[in-house]
């Protein structure tokens, strides 16, 4: 039994009170594991029954969590698991559980013990593997619930029955009166599952997709050039797809990919599984970054009338103001935003250097990484899932020759992650003393070349990067 769930035990077993919703239902399931997230009913005072539960838990923290409803919530000390208390609404746990979104998480198990109260059948739908609203108003009464319908039948791999479907898809306009960052936190847990493209699907055939995510489904019908075999909405998912292959166990290892990549897959599964912001990792991010990255396509396709060829200048550019406002709409934090909009912004710069000599000049290699950065690595996945994605004319020596290119950068860019640059061989002002010029733009000019200088292994010594730097005039 987990420390918040005992702590739950002591404190409330000896009155009215229930546990609800997932907990139960992840039991049901057969899948207990350790139980984070603890939801209580209690037939009276919810801030009592909280302060209760903190207590018996050894001072943890307890808070407000809704003044609308009543909710408190309990956090352990260390995080590792809340309570939130809810007052019983309607008049008996019955009538509580009628409320609820799902009939799977309107089960309650009574902390006195007893027999689990099942008024809407969850039980049964758990063994038939049923996703099915709980009553008539359940997605009138908070249309965020056609999102986590999505979400739940996700990550319980349930099926939704047709009328619980009809039911979502008729109330899916209601989407746009619900606060952002609620909207975000469903939209975030369908794109961290392994089956986010088919998630994403299903929230595009309830009619939300052009509610919470627009831009995605402005990419609908907008065609590419012959170098593309999928229009821009289908692409998109596709490289979503790629990206969630790449991140899986052994996806860098895939024999198409090469030995310099597969080399180089326990550092990259590792720099993706560190947190980012918003609860996500950078693996997860990383499908933020997919997901957006063509978005700006439809704002810049052209048709070059010399040869009819389609073209999207200026789109990765667009695309990271884009993403950047996509994210800001949904209320996430600046970390996630800077990080997505990096990743659109760069998503092109790996396959322009496809057509550099190769292997890669240091000097050029430097280049990426700097203006790369904090992304360096990230980026470099996301163009390999870019690049297996598009398989129009050409493809396979295209792919290949990215491929070749990509492995090589990967070994540099994880290199740079862990390390840094080189350390400067001077520092602004003993450069600016050097030279007898004061410090400015100047100064910035010639300390960048000496960095790429240093990187590509021409310079070793302050002597030496004083010589450079008079040289340059």
């Amino acid at each position: 039994m987990s420390a918040g769930l005992q702590a739950v035990r002591s404190a409330l077993a000896g009155g009215r009170a229930w546990l609800v919703g997932g907990a139960v239902r992840d039991r049901a399931l057969g899948r207990p594991g350790e139980i984070a997230d603890i939801d209580v009913v209690v037939d009276g005072d919810p801030a009592a029954a909280a302060r209760a539960v903190a207590q018996a838990a050894g001072g943890a923290a307890c808070f407000a969590l809704s003044e609308d409803f009543g909710a408190w919530r309990v956090v352990a000390r260390d995080h590792s698991w809340q309570v939130d208390v809810e007052p019983m609404r309607g008049g008996s746990i019955a009538a509580d559980l009628a409320l609820r979104d799902f009939t799977v998480n309107a089960i309650a198990e009574p902390l006195h013990g007893g027999e689990p109260i099942d008024p809407l059948g969850g039980l049964a739908d758990l063994r038939a593997r049923r996703l099915r609203m709980a009553g008539a108003a359940a997605f009138s009464d908070d249309p965020l619930r056609v999102l986590r319908l999505v979400r739940v039948a996700l990550e319980l791999d349930l099926e939704i029955d047709d009328h619980t479907l009809r039911e979502a898809r008729a109330s899916s306009a209601g989407l746009g009166g619900v606060a952002p960052e609620r909207v975000f936190t469903e939209l975030r847990r369908i794109i961290a599952t392994p089956d986010a493209v088919r998630g994403l699907r299903m929230v595009s055939e309830l009619g939300a997709t052009a509610i919470v995510l627009p831009e995605l489904d402005a990419l609908h019908g907008v065609e590419q050039s012959r170098f593309h075999h999928r229009d821009v909405h289908g692409h998109t998912l596709e490289v979503l797809d790629r990206v969630i292959q790449l991140t899986m166990p052994g996806g860098l290892e895939e024999p198409e990919l090469g030995p310099a990549i597969g080399s180089q897959a326990a550092a990259a599964a590792a720099l993706l599984e560190e947190p980012l912001a918003d609860g996500i990792t950078r693996g997860e991010a990383l499908r933020w970054g997919a997901l957006l990255h063509d978005a700006a396509k439809p704002l810049t396709r052209e048709v070059r009338a010399a040869d009819g060829r389609v073209t999207f200048i200026g789109h990765d550019a667009r695309g990271a103001e884009l993403a950047r406002a996509v994210l800001e709409r949904l209320r996430a934090s600046e970390r996630l935003r800077s990080h997505a909009a990096a990743l659109v912004r760069h998503h092109l710069r790996l396959g322009f250097l496809v057509h550099e000599q190769q292997p890669l000049a240091r000097r050029i290699v430097f280049s990426y990484l700097q203006a790369c950065s904090p992304v360096e690595v990230d980026v470099t996945l996301l163009s390999i899932a870019d690049r297996l994605a598009t398989r129009g004319d050409r493809a396979r020596e295209s792919i290949d020759a990215h491929l070749r290119l990509a492995g090589g950068m990967l070994v540099d860019a994880l290199r740079w992650r862990q390390e840094g640059p080189p350390a400067p061989l001077l520092r602004g002002d003993e450069l600016a003393s050097e030279l007898g010029i004061t410090t400015g733009p100047r100064v910035g000019e010639i300390l960048r070349e000496l960095a790429a200088a240093q990187y590509a292994g021409e310079l070793a010594t302050r002597e030496q990067a004083i010589a450079h730097a008079r040289s340059l005039g």
